[in-house]
């Protein structure tokens, strides 16, 4: 017994070990470990007109190999009517195909995919895979880890494809281009003694998206912090608003609250 909760402890401070690279809003170029297995509940919202609008994301995480993680999200929200309601489903893949670790440093370079479908009707300009929209996403993300600073930065391209619904024919822009770019900083502990200390971290992230040929974009900052208890949950905060933004959308002035938590050697 001793043995199978040593190594338990192991495997979680080693999932958790690079903290800061667990960004609120994005994903890093690092995986979660093989055969763990992660489970998510997220809300954002935002205040439209007189009602105040948020979604529910129920998600899992499976770290099918030290390379493969996988995700599966499902979603509901009042973003489009005055009930809530269940829009869609989405699946990520990321591959990690670079490795470069030193003492206290790694860089990390991945390519990832992601698919979604949804019920609602194209109302907004930006084409976004988390329930407003069905289609496709691809890319490239790369993440520093310098001790207890991580940056990472990715591109990616979306194609937007019609909804099953009467109202479902996009009328505007087809196409995306998205980037980010975030930074995480562990604040605490100043010294790793057990994997039962409470961790926190502070992230800053820019988010942006274009859609080619249409003059519609934007950058928005989101500033977040992250709590991280016994090595297997996390609390995230989130609120993300724009530094400039010529799009309709629903993304912009948002919070973000997620729990999540981990098992482990499956």
């Amino acid at each position: 017994m001793k043995v199978i909760l040593l190594a338990f402890c192991l495997t979680a401070m080693a999932c958790f070990a690079h903290a800061q690279e667990l960004y609120v809003n994005t994903e890093p170029a690092s995986n979660m470990a093989a055969h763990s297995l992660g489970i998510r509940l997220e809300n954002q919202g935002f205040k439209a007109a007189s009602m105040f609008k948020n979604r529910t994301t129920l998600e899992a995480m499976y770290g099918a190999t030290g390379k493969l993680m996988l995700h599966g999200a499902l979603y509901t929200s009042n973003f489009y009517q005055s009930n809530q309601r269940f829009e869609g489903s989405s699946f990520y893949a990321k591959y990690r195909f670079l490795s470069v670790d030193a003492v206290q440093t790694h860089f990390r370079g991945a390519v990832f995919g992601k698919a979604a479908i949804s019920r609602n009707p194209y109302q907004q300009q930006e084409i976004a895979l988390e329930g407003d929209n069905s289609g496709l996403q691809s890319g490239l993300v790369f993440t520093q880890l310098l001790h207890k600073l991580a940056i990472s930065g990715s591109a990616s391209y979306l194609r937007g494809l019609n909804s099953a619904n009467e109202l479902g024919t996009i009328n505007g822009a087809k196409e995306a281009l998205a980037y980010t770019l975030s930074a995480g900083y562990l604040v605490l502990p100043k010294r790793y003694t057990s994997y039962d200390q409470v961790n926190l971290n502070l992230y800053v992230e820019l988010l942006g998206k274009n859609n080619p040929g249409y003059k519609q974009n934007y950058l928005d900052v989101a500033p977040a912090m992250q709590l991280i208890f016994n090595s297997v949950c996390r609390l995230d905060f989130s609120y993300r608003t724009p530094l400039y933004n010529n799009m309709q959308r629903n993304s912009a002035n948002m919070y973000l609250v997620r729990f999540e938590y981990n098992f482990f050697n499956l």
